[in-house]
């Protein structure tokens, strides 16, 4: 991507350590980091545990002792990720987070992965993000990261055109399994179909008036941790980071409010949710920019219309990337069951919030 995030001069380097970890041989290589970056831990005393909830990537965290106190964190990226991940900008969205007190510290990368700080918290689940006092703790938080190049003075572009191009041209036409074949083509609109809608989005959704921001682009409930004591949700993995429209990053995360593994879009919120949602992270945004927390009825109505149009884009886009990692990925998941589902939903939402209309 050409969009390369802009990384404050506070923000610390971060080492590379030459080492590679077997994803099923990962205990030397691990304990090789470990060496690095906890020096006084003993190696035999090194407990390694696995992270199951990850659909891109593989998570193993490293303690010494009884508690998981002082974690280091350890992704080993997933197979052929490196086709629809720019690395280089992962780093780069980690540190200036980081330098924003938005994210943990990043201790180092290695050839296939990066290790970081363990956030102390609970991962939510969807009920948790339905709830009220949570979700505004999510928009207020969200708010945080939109305003964070707010005082530079430069708009940046989106990159959400351009990976998506990069997305459909990476799009398998076909499968060595015969069952996931006949899958792809009779579940899954052609590639002629897809051209089609991804220029329809362009042409209607970039001329909503939808400021770029930096944005997650992957708030799903698993990605939030929810401190108890702090009363606070820091958001975590930072893969898809980048510049993108404020409303594609709010639709992208109300479309996660359906789950993962169950996927529910009845859960997707209503309106007088979603209103009060759009209100709370209006208030923190504005506060953020320095112009005062005063919310106007239009603003937020303006929001909600860009918010539900993007939500099409976010459908979209997660149904290109589980297409890919469908012929990819070593991870057990349905990727083409799932694409079939973000796809589906595209379709069924369309003619909904395309009907959508600014307030006069």
């Amino acid at each position: 991507m050409a969009n390369y995030i802009h990384v404050p001069d506070e923000a610390p380097a971060v080492p590379k350590i030459d080492v590679t970890l077997d994803e099923n041989d990962y205990r030397s290589g691990a304990l090789r980091l470990i060496k690095e970056l906890r020096p006084f831990w003993k190696p035999s005393e090194v407990k390694m545990k696995f992270f199951t909830d990850g659909i891109t990537n593989k998570l193993l965290g490293c303690y010494v002792g009884g508690v998981m106190q002082d974690v280091v964190l350890v992704r080993i990226y997933g197979n052929k990720t490196e086709l629809f991940v720019d690395r280089e900008n992962e780093v780069k969205s980690f540190r200036t987070l980081h330098a924003h007190r938005c994210a943990p510290r990043l201790y180092c990368t290695f050839n296939n992965g990066l290790c970081y700080e363990f956030l102390q918290g609970q991962a939510l689940e969807p009920e948790h993000i339905r709830s009220l006092p949570t979700s505004r703790l999510i928009a207020r938080q969200l708010a945080k990261y939109h305003a964070i190049h707010a005082h530079n003075g430069w708009v940046p572009q989106s990159d959400l055109w351009l990976t998506m191009g990069k997305y459909f041209a990476l799009v398998p036409k076909f499968f060595q399994d015969p069952e996931m074949n006949m899958r792809l083509n009779s579940e899954v609109p052609s590639r002629r179909r897809l051209r089609e809608e991804m220029v329809w989005m362009q042409q209607s959704l970039s001329v909503l008036g939808s400021p770029v921001v930096l944005c997650h682009n992957d708030l799903l409930c698993k990605n939030i941790i929810y401190n108890q004591q702090g009363e606070n949700v820091k958001f975590i993995d930072y893969e898809y980071a980048g510049y993108n429209y404020q409303a594609y990053d709010i639709g992208n995360h109300f479309n996660e409010f359906a789950g993962l593994n169950e996927v529910d879009y009845s859960h997707y919120p209503e309106r007088s949710l979603q209103l009060q949602w759009l209100h709370s992270y209006l208030e923190a945004y504005k506060e953020h920019k320095g112009q005062g927390s005063e919310v106007t009825e239009t603003e937020v109505e303006v929001l909600y219309v860009q918010v539900n149009r993007f939500s099409l884009a976010s459908h979209f886009f997660w149904g290109l990337w589980a297409l890919i990692q469908a012929a990819f990925s070593t991870i057990d998941f349905d990727f083409l069951g799932y694409a079939v589902l973000r796809f589906s939903q595209y379709f069924k939402m369309k003619p909904e919030v395309a009907a959508l209309h600014f307030p006069e």
